[in-house]
């Protein structure tokens, strides 16, 4: 059976003319992408190149990236993103955007894109709303998204300039998960970008807390931390999830070269597809979304307890 990649990005002709991408000519360039992509990559291509790679699905992303009424914010809609899942199902599935920013209207968004749109999880960009991932601003998310049973993902590490005309702070330390961990332990935490310079501590959380994961995407797996590769490759094997964070790494790249790192076949087929099945219970994992519950109300005080003590300490 073949791959499945949690981080992808929407970066078709039609995102790149509209500016939904964040990323400008500079950044291209740093990443080496080739000339003949940077105007983006159509949907069919891209399937081509999963094809290849043998990757079977990919999660994309409804991008939210900062307060939109801020100059350099932009977003890929859930509709957007919803309109190229339900042309293909069978490889595509969605991500809802969290912009803090929005009140409770973000909340009903985030409920709507899972309960009507069929997305699978979560994710948030800490560094566009410069709020690290224990602002208390996110914890109204992260309820919804225990009430929803859904994980959420998040970029940890530093953040490179992805566009000269926003220059982004790195707010997203992996340790910042330690508090988010304890307040939602059912809550399935999963830090993307692999926690670049920060990757030994990345690793702590993830084998401190029972539901925090880590995300290998954005970075070339020939250049994954030698820790890193130990840690998926032996004692947690279970907790690490394959990614590309395309457009900034082909698919193929990344998975000939995780196929260059010779992993024991146990973990190579929990990185690369078991781990997301089991995580996201995906089509493929024959394990269809639990039906939502509310939160009891004690558990509801409890939290808001919890939060408002931090919140007057600080």
């Amino acid at each position: 059976m073949g791959a499945i990649d949690i981080v992808c990005n929407l970066f078709t002709p039609q995102e790149v003319a509209e500016g939904r991408t964040g990323i400008d000519e500079s950044f291209k360039q740093q990443v080496r992408m080739s000339p003949e992509m940077r105007g983006g990559v159509t949907i069919d291509d891209y399937l081509a190149k999963m094809d290849r790679a043998d990757i079977d699905r990919a999660l994309l992303i409804a991008v939210r990236a900062g307060d939109m009424a801020v100059r350099g914010s932009f977003e890929i809609t859930y509709e957007r993103v919803a309109e190229v899942c339900r042309a293909k199902p069978d490889r595509f599935s969605g991500l809802a955007g969290v912009d803090p920013f929005r009140g409770m209207q973000g909340i009903y968004d985030l409920e709507r894109g899972v309960k009507e749109l069929g997305f699978v999880g979560a994710h948030l960009y800490p560094h566009w709303f410069g709020l690290a991932p224990n602002d208390r601003r996110y914890y109204p998310y992260y309820s919804k998204c225990c009430e929803l049973d859904i994980p959420i993902m998040m970029q940890v590490g530093h953040n490179l300039i992805y566009s000269r005309e926003r220059r982004l702070p790195s707010v997203g330390r992996p340790i910042t998960l330690d508090e988010v961990a304890i307040d939602f332990p059912e809550l399935k935490l999963i830090g993307i970008h692999i926690g670049i310079p920060w990757t030994d501590e990345m690793i702590s959380m993830a084998w401190k807390h029972e539901n925090i994961f880590i995300g290998v995407d954005a970075y070339a797996p020939k250049h994954w931390p030698s820790q890193l590769v130990h840690y998926l490759n032996t004692y947690g094997r279970e907790k690490v999830l394959f990614g590309t964070d395309w457009p900034v790494i082909d698919p193929e790249r990344a998975v000939k070269e995780v196929d260059a790192l010779n992993l024991r076949p146990e973990s190579k087929d929990l990185l690369m597809r078991e781990n997301a099945l089991r995580i996201f219970r995906l089509p493929e994992s024959g394990k269809p979304q639990q039906q939502s519950k509310p939160d009891a109300p004690d558990d509801i005080i409890e939290r808001q307890f919890r939060a408002g003590i931090r919140m007057t300490r600080s």
